[in-house]
């Protein structure tokens, strides 16, 4: 390998990690208090008073959206890391997934009052802004991450040293 490639290499490498850093950063907190906030009005406005769930949906469906993402994003990692097929080809596990997406946008639609297309909009992008930077957190926390990053760019799939 030359030295221009090895630049590049870095560069392409640094690239992605602030890439990811920054989606990570800026748009989790965000998609977490929005969920937050959304489940709340959500409860208050659409259950009836003295409903168990009114008071637990604030804190159970931010908590399960995290926790199940970020297991999904590992599950992954670990599978590009090793080379081995990805859990998330199963059906049970892109179920899942799609069940929490449809969970955040239906609070975030049902927590206003008038809800319109654009407020639906909104809960759609802010829900795969939020579910992109969490199922990548455990690949930007990861130390194989330039490994990787190496073994793909360098394309030699079939070589099994690499």
């Amino acid at each position: 390998m030359t030295e221009g490639e090895t630049t590049s290499g870095r560069g392409t490498l640094r690239a992605l990690r602030i890439a990811m850093s920054v989606l990570i950063v800026a748009v989790v907190p965000l998609y977490v208090g929005w969920l937050v906030r959304v489940s709340y009005l959500t409860g208050q406005h659409r259950l009836p008073t003295g409903d168990v769930i009114r008071w637990a949906l604030p804190t159970l469906v931010p908590a399960i959206a995290v926790v199940l993402r970020v297991v999904a994003g590992q599950m992954w990692w670990v599978s590009v890391v090793s080379r081995t097929a990805s859990p998330l080809r199963e059906r049970w596990s892109v179920t899942v997934l799609l069940f929490i997406a449809a969970v955040s946008v239906f609070c975030g639609v049902a927590a206003i009052d008038d809800p319109n297309v654009y407020f639906g909009l909104l809960s759609l992008v802010i829900t795969g802004l939020g579910m992109t930077g969490l199922f990548f957190l455990p690949a930007e926390l990861s130390h194989e991450l330039p490994d990787v990053v190496r073994r793909r760019s360098a394309g030699s799939s079939d070589d099994p040293a690499s």
